[in-house]
């Protein structure tokens, strides 16, 4: 295969290659040791070197050399595993290139042709494999080469896709092509003569709507923060608005929240994402959402089929999904049927005799003894062998787990701690050891020991047993265990409330925790053992909310319960740091332990953390924001009559925000609320969804009717408190079992089955592939949205300090960000994943971010200074030489990063600031640390001239980013900050300047004022100046020679009767005299000769217009970087 050209300096290093064919300018090689049977020592060494080493470090046998004659020199140009590929090479370059290159009188550029010629038959193979993957393979390529030549992006730059469609503008509509990439989406259309083409970065894409005008069937709508762009006439517009809501959902995510949001593996690398895999994707993502699997489990079949239902006596078409560790089925219709089948259930996977009744059959056998029909599957043979594949592995990593684990117990057996309640109160004479409940794991739910006192309580047991009974019956006909059918039958029985006793059993099973109990035994104690007696943020915010969970049930009024709750939640942030403990968990996590053991509870609060609610549970709590978003569209949609009386639904987003966020649990009476929560680990989000709009539209003539946000929140506050069940002590019901799901009693209490019957019966109809499908728009919303805060925190903290007009500022950030993003969209990835560490501001050592906040390199930041720098240089390396400088001087952490601040304070100065304050600058940049004594290499510890006796000293705000361990150490560092307020006015002596630093700000003035109207002008005044501070640093030259050579005879003539001490004196005597003596000046010297000139002042204090130079810089931006950018990846 080609290969991207690599320099090789021997040609032949310890004789490892032989030479096979070979002219002027290319040799073709063998690996020693390779291709012969009759080697000798030295190739028997390396076929073996080469076989032992790992793929990576693996060399190909055979390979092509580019050589110049007369060079020492050669590049790699090609290799293979077999001499018929180089082969073709070789001959494609003799029979194309050799010729072509005896004409070059310079041998160097036949280098850069060959190279060149390369690396375009590389990006021709890139372009091939890329369109082979796609349907039609032809028109794909002819696509991308158009995309390439219409809008000049980089090559890294991938296509994913394209449609033909119109762009409206206005009334007219542009009929062209929209081309969808990994970062942008872009439209290209050329009618009647006139060009129309535009960009939009995903990373701008605020919304993403589909509407429906007069003039337009239906049509697809982009937002971004300048404008909307309207396209239609899509052959499939459901797909077209499907893929672009995917892939700005990816860039975004990737993009502006790459700490917070889960991306799977394969989309965090751009370049592997096609249509294909995008299609896969949202698939995938269905089946995790609709099964609530895992994050990391990957699908691997989809294939329909009809599973045989004892139930209802007949076989049930829909849907398999095969994944990694799990076989899942859902009918046609979803939500009639449900099946999950964890591989670690399963027995055997076998192929039956296939028959015209059971035509294709496979036998799925289970651990309790069960089997599963499954029929009309096509390419069984190969999809059973694919099953059987991942069991065979899984079975093998299970016995090797349990053989370990075997050994280890008998190594040594620790005895495992365990609690059983024989006594629910407290002992005034015993006191319960606090270190040993810290580690002491509970065996028994919170529940048997610490149950609430009620009345009504035969009424209860008797309405427990008939909810037993109905339960039992159930398990008999349905199942009973993760792999049992989950019907419409099994709705009914959830919103009655699940009874007490089975509670905790059937929560692990919906959710399937009980997998991860399973295939993790032994883990929560080893976590707790870890866990427990550690410090820091989040153990000290779980500390805070251990007595705030459930304060009123007497389980968490005991210290056995606050310290089950401490384990599990300590336990849990120790498991994912990256989540830690948000607030809401300890709410959540008190009604898991009432109803399930410890360890139970802790799975429970894995599952519902990381699958069931993904993205809920972290500082920004993204996801459950996006699941807001997406209720007010439900609502708009569902409940258009409450809508439109009440236009700002951010009110009612803002109530029901901790409806999501703890389940109900936090707004219904306890009872109530965990009725809601069996709903949620039967049917996940969507029941939340569900009861949510079914409480709004009870509601909804009152709420239509309220004046304000605060009479909203008290009638949805009342009626949720007067929301009971059959269990709770509010409503007095004497009905008997049969009637157990009247509506409301005499006093006008709700019933929470009724209410969840509602909600099925009204909303039931909302699938999870919707809810998913909404998500993915809203995501984009929520996301841009924290964005904009970013932007105005970061505009409110720098608008004080600068005088850069208001207007100018948020373009100015603009420019900024963008310059981070273009090193993610096409830097190395090394670069890109530098910048995106860069873009997170930490606050302390558990390494706990605050909020994003960019800050750019020194190739980003040189970039930005070349498109807004007021003055020109003549010279491209004399501008790249005052960038380095520049940066440098702002660089006042040392951490080669540029903040917002520094970079706006700097260029304030150049454009709005007074002409001593721009002369000081300039004298700053000419001394070190800005100034290095090797300009090419502009790293401050390689530079002798830094000393820590001249400070550096410019018209910036000093800022202390160092790491704050405790509130009482912030409050200390606001208090010197304040004391050092009259400092920050004045201004400090700055160091004096050499000879050598002053020859470089006189060139610095020279090239400033090249291509200047006034050019010769000033270059006449420069000179003047240049005249006059030699003249000054001369004169103070020889002053300071004349007095220390008389200062060195005094001292000589008081020393004449030491000896030893004499010598030392003298050569301190000599350095000083040698350091005194150095030709300087001083900043105010320079000053005062600048103003003599009136040329040079009227340069300096010329209003400059900084709105024309940023408009100019967005219009060169992209051009100027992705031209770099080609040019580095064309070099590498």
């Amino acid at each position: 295969m080609w290969l991207n050209p690599e320099e090789v300096l021997l040609k032949n290093a310890l004789k490892l290659w032989i030479t096979e064919k070979s002219n002027d300018f290319f040799l073709l090689q063998r690996r020693r040791g390779h291709g012969q049977s009759n080697s000798r020592i030295t190739g028997l060494l390396v076929g073996a070197l080469d076989t032992v080493l790992d793929s990576n470090a693996r060399v190909t046998p055979f390979r092509i050399l580019l050589q110049i004659p007369g060079s020492q020199i050669s590049w790699v140009i090609a290799s293979g595993a077999a001499i018929e590929e180089v082969n073709k090479h070789w001959d494609w370059l003799v029979h194309n290139l050799l010729h072509s290159l005896s004409v070059f009188e310079n041998k160097e550029d036949v280098a850069s042709f060959v190279k060149g010629k390369v690396r375009g038959l590389i990006a021709e193979e890139v372009r091939g494999r890329q369109a082979a993957q796609e349907e039609d393979p032809e028109k794909f390529r002819e696509a991308l080469l158009k995309f390439e030549l219409h809008f000049g992006l980089p090559s890294s730059e991938k296509l994913v896709t394209y449609y033909s469609c119109c762009c409206w503008k206005g009334r007219v509509p542009r009929q062209g092509f929209l081309y969808l990439s990994i970062n942008h989406m872009a439209f290209y259309s050329f009618l009647l003569g006139k060009e129309v083409k535009f960009v939009i970065p995903w990373a701008e894409v605020t919304r993403l709507e589909r509407v429906s005008t007069g003039l337009m069937t239906e049509a697809i709508r982009v937002t971004t923060r300048q404008r909307q762009r309207e396209f239609s006439m899509f052959l499939n517009l459901d797909e077209a608005f499907g893929v672009i809501g995917q892939l700005a959902d990816i860039a975004l995510r990737r993009l502006l929240n790459s700490k917070g949001l889960e991306l799977d593996r394969v989309l965090q690398q751009p370049a592997r994402i096609t249509k294909r895999i995008l299609e896969e994707q949202a698939i995938r993502e269905y089946v995790l959402a609709l099964f609530r699997l895992p994050r990391s489990e990957n699908l691997h079949e989809v294939a329909s089929c009809s599973v045989w239902t004892p139930h209802a006596r007949c076989h049930t078409a829909g849907t398999l999904y095969t994944t990694d560790s799990y076989l899942c089925f859902s009918s046609r219709e979803e939500g009639n049927l449900i099946l999950l089948i964890p591989l670690s259930e399963v027995l055997s996977i076998e192929k039956a005799d296939s028959t015209s009744a059971l035509p294709n059959p496979v036998i799925v056998s289970v651990r309790t003894k069960k089997a599963f029909q499954l029929i009309e599957l096509h390419d069984r043979d190969e999809l059973v062998e694919n099953m059987n594949s991942r069991l065979r592995a899984l079975q093998w990593k299970r016995s090797m787990f349990r053989s370990r684990k075997d050994g280890k117990r008998s190594a040594s057996s620790p005895t495992p701690y365990y609690t059983f309640y024989y006594d629910t109160g407290y002992s005034d004479e015993e006191e319960l050891e606090e270190q040993v409940l810290r580690n002491t794991v509970n065996s028994e739910a919170l529940m048997t020991a610490f149950h609430q006192n009620q009345p009504g309580t035969n009424g209860n047991k008797s309405m427990e047993q008939v909810k037993e009974r109905l339960w039992e019956d159930h398990f008999s006909e349905f199942g009973r265990g993760v792999h049992m059918f989950r019907t419409e039958k099994i709705q009914k029985l959830v919103a009655m409330g699940i009874p007490e006793s089975l509670r905790g059993e059937l929560w692990m099973i919906f959710s399937d925790a009980s997998s991860d109990l399973e295939s993790h035994q032994g883990y929560y104690t080893t976590l707790v053992q870890k866990s427990m007696g550690q410090n820091n943020l989040a153990t000290e915010e779980i500390e805070r909310d251990l007595h705030r969970s459930l304060p009123d049930h007497p389980a968490f009024q005991n210290p056995t319960g606050i310290a089950a709750l401490r384990r599990v939640l300590t336990a849990y942030a120790h498991r994912n740091p990256k989540i830690g403990y948000c607030q809401s968990m300890n709410i959540l996590a008190s009604v898991l332990l009432l109803y399930a053991k410890e360890e139970d509870a802790f799975w429970l609060l894995v599952a519902v953390c990381e699958r069931m609610l993904p993205d809920y549970f972290n500082r920004r709590v993204i996801g459950a924001q996006v699941d807001q978003s997406v209720f007010e569209e439900l609502i708009r949609e569902r409940l258009p009559e409450l809508a439109e009386q009440i236009p700002d639904l951010s009110t009612l987003s803002s109530v029901s925000l901790s409806w999501f966020l703890t389940l109900f649990l936090s707004v219904l009476p306890f009872h109530s609320a965990v009725c809601v929560v069996d709903c949620f680990f039967f049917h996940g989000i969507k029941a939340i969804f569900q009861l949510g709009l079914t409480v709004l539209e009870a509601n909804a003539a009152q709420l239509s009717s309220s004046t304000d946000d605060g009479q909203a929140l008290m009638i949805l506050t009342s009626f949720l408190d007067q929301v009971g069940s059959e269990e709770s002590p509010s409503v007095q019901s004497s009905l008997p079992a049969a009637e157990e799901t009247s509506c409301s009693d005499a006093e006008g209490h709700t019933n929470i089955t009724d209410l969840i019957n509602d909600s099925y019966e009204k909303f039931g109809d909302l699938t999870v592939r919707q809810i998913e499908r909404l998500r993915c728009r809203h995501r984009i919303q929520v996301l841009q949205a924290h964005e904009d805060t970013t932007k105005e925190n970061a505009l409110r903290l720098v608008t004080p300090d600068v005088s850069i007009p208001p207007e100018n500022l948020p373009d100015i950030y603009d420019l900024f960000k963008t310059e981070h993003f273009i090193t993610l969209y096409w830097g190395d990835s090394s670069s890109a994943a530098a910048a995106e560490a860069a873009a997170w501001h930490y606050c302390d050592s558990n390494r706990s971010f605050i909020e994003r906040q960019y800050r750019l390199d020194r190739p980003q930041f040189k970039s930005l200074y070349g498109l807004l720098t007021p003055w020109s240089s003549g010279s491209n390396q004399h501008t790249d030489t005052l960038a380095n400088r520049t940066f440098t001087l702002l660089d006042q952490d040392r951490d080669n990063l540029v903040t917002f601040r520094d970079f706006t304070s700097w260029l304030d100065t150049l454009y709005f600031g007074e002409l001593n304050e721009k002369i000081r600058l300039l004298y700053c940049l000419h001394i070190p640390p800005a100034l290095t004594e090797n300009e090419d290499d502009p790293s401050v510890m390689k530079s002798p001239l830094l000393s820590t006796n001249r400070p550096l000293c410019v018209n910036l705000p000093p800022r202390d980013d160092s790491e704050v361990k405790d509130y009482q150490e912030q409050l200390k560092q606001m208090l010197q900050d304040l004391a050092k307020e009259k400092e920050r006015d004045v201004e400090k002596p700055l160091p004096l300047m050499n000879q050598r630093e002053f020859i470089q700000f006189c060139k610095t003035f020279y090239s400033m004022f090249h291509g200047d109207l006034e050019e010769n002008d000033l270059f006449q005044a420069i000179a003047t100046v240049t005249s006059l501070v030699l003249q000054i640093g001369e004169a103070g030259h020889r002053s300071k020679t004349a007095s220390s050579q008389e200062e060195s005879i005094a001292a000589g003539s008081t020393q004449a009767a030491a000896e030893d001490g004499g010598v030392d004196a003298r050569r301190g005597s000599r350095s000083s005299m040698t350091a005194e003596s150095e030709w300087t000046v001083s900043y105010a010297q320079i000053l005062a000769s600048l103003l003599t000139e009136q040329a040079l002042v009227n340069f300096f204090e010329k209003p400059l217009n900084l709105s024309a130079k940023i408009a100019q810089a967005k219009e060169n931006q992209y051009q100027q970087r992705a031209g770099l950018l080609t040019l580095q990846q064309g070099s590498s």
